[in-house]
């Protein structure tokens, strides 16, 4: 699929390319406007700087508001930037609230002023109280046009309002019924609107899935909540439990998106807002620290070898056959990561299953260490002749399959327990584990069988 969809992407890259050499303006203009949103963000991200800032300059006033919302957060500065004054109001004017916020929360404060002055002056101030909110809460993440209506109005009054009004938001999937106070009682499906009796009162039609977010609630827990209870959209309340905004579907998906992408950098130790579009410098930056920090944990793993220089100095062997055993170890460890670190992040691994997840993580442990044993220690007995060898190779095994088994596990439960993000730094310390208890284990039985 990944091929397909680059084998689509490249010939429109090429084609944008050449209009850019001949400065063809319509050319441009006549491969871009077809595109989606999302198809014209990637190839502003796929093509260079200098690309960039010269397609921006030919076509740039074309852009629109959902383009600025789907480009990747690391060049969307840049793009903003080269966005005359005009053509950036109207692209914002086009976005709901959430789709604003987003874009400057990501931005420095001058770039930011410059989409807050382009809006309208309810719009700014629906904006500015969104991004009073904490950064991460549903706050942030909700948009404040919301549809509401009294309880006691029928389905042919919510109808004809809704034909009525023009300010309603381009998606909506619900109508939030409301108390004078402003505070939600449920809510209508717009599917139940239109299939019932004009006649019908709206709160007859209520959904049982209705609740409401605090909007200081932390939009990993928003997440949650979509993904738990299939919701569609939730009202959002403030403090005093009155209305303040509503979130939908696709933007509690993204939060799990970026969720998810978060983890997979964390774990790779290149921080968690890495991006192919990032330069040389930046991308220095963020992996130096981890680097680093594996200088002085490889170091430990070092100081386990010197101690058994003797033993590797008497059997040369040892030294080509200590990076399977270590090697094999940090890659099991690595599986079991993967699996803890999900299963903390979707509440599928809790303090209530953790005995469970263990065992099963050590059961696992043992049955790969005795396999791999097997064939590791008959490998190692017919090419060197040596069958106590073969065992010294076959118990060290089981022991670093076991131990990376549990260090696997056990390593982001004890950092999630101490409020710590498990996948920040789990990688690094269950490598270091597998290496120093598999060159150990390894040397330790080959000193105590072989010498």
């Amino acid at each position: 699929m990944a091929d397909d969809i680059d084998q689509t992407r490249r010939p429109i890259i090429g084609a944008v390319r050449a209009a850019l050499e001949a400065r063809d303006a319509a050319a441009l203009v006549a491969m871009l406007d077809p595109l989606h949103a999302a198809d014209i963000a990637d190839v502003l991200e796929q093509i260079g700087a200098a690309e960039r800032a010269a397609l921006l300059a030919i076509w740039g006033r074309e852009i629109d508001g959902d383009i600025l919302s789907e480009i990747d957060e690391s060049i969307r500065e840049e793009v903003i930037a080269s966005l005359a004054p005009d053509v950036l109001a109207d692209a914002v004017r086009e976005l709901d609230s959430d789709d604003v916020v987003d874009i400057l929360e990501d931005l420095e404060e001058p770039a930011q002023e410059r989409i807050l002055q382009s809006l309208e002056a309810e719009d700014r101030a629906a904006v500015e109280q969104s991004l009073a909110y904490p950064e991460n809460t549903a706050g942030r993440l909700m948009q404040r046009e919301v549809v509401t209506a009294p309880s006691h109005w029928t389905v042919g009054e919510a109808i004809d309002f809704l034909r009525a009004e023009e300010w309603l938001p381009d998606q909506f999937y619900h109508v939030v019924l409301v108390d004078p106070r402003m505070k939600p009682s449920g809510y209508v499906t717009l599917g139940r609107i239109l299939s019932a009796r004009r006649d019908v009162r709206l709160a007859d039609l209520r959904e049982e899935s209705f609740r409401t977010l605090a909007a200081t609630m932390p939009d990993s827990e928003v997440a949650y909540i979509f993904n738990q209870y299939h919701l569609i959209s939730c009202p959002v309340v403030d403090s005093a439990g009155r209305l303040v905004g509503v979130i939908t579907i696709d933007d509690a998906m993204s939060v799990l998106d970026e969720e998810h992408e978060e983890d997979v950098l964390r774990l790779a130790g290149v921080g968690d807002e890495a991006s192919v579009n990032d330069g040389a410098i930046a991308t220095a930056r963020q992996r130096l620290p981890w680097l680093v920090v594996n200088l002085f944990t490889a170091s430990l793993s070092a100081m386990v070898i010197s101690q058994f220089e003797a033993t590797i100095s008497a059997l040369v062997a040892l030294a080509a056959l200590m990076p399977i055993v270590a090697s094999t170890g940090g890659i099991a460890g690595t599986q079991s990561l993967a699996v803890a670190v999900r299963g903390l992040a979707t509440r599928s691994l809790t303090t209530a299953n953790a005995r469970r997840v263990v065992l099963r993580e050590l059961g696992a442990g043992v049955l790969n260490g005795l396999g791999l044993s097997v064939i590791l220690g008959a490998a190692g007995a017919l090419i060197f002749s040596d069958p106590l060898l073969g065992v010294v190779l076959g118990l060290a095994m089981i022991c670093n399959q076991v131990v990376a088994a549990l260090g696997g596990v056990l390593v982001p439960l004890t950092l999630n327990r101490l409020k710590f993000d498990p996948a920040l730094a789990s990688g690094t310390f269950v490598t270091t584990l597998t290496d120093v208890m598999g060159f150990f284990a390894f040397l330790g039985f080959a000193t105590l069988m072989l010498l």
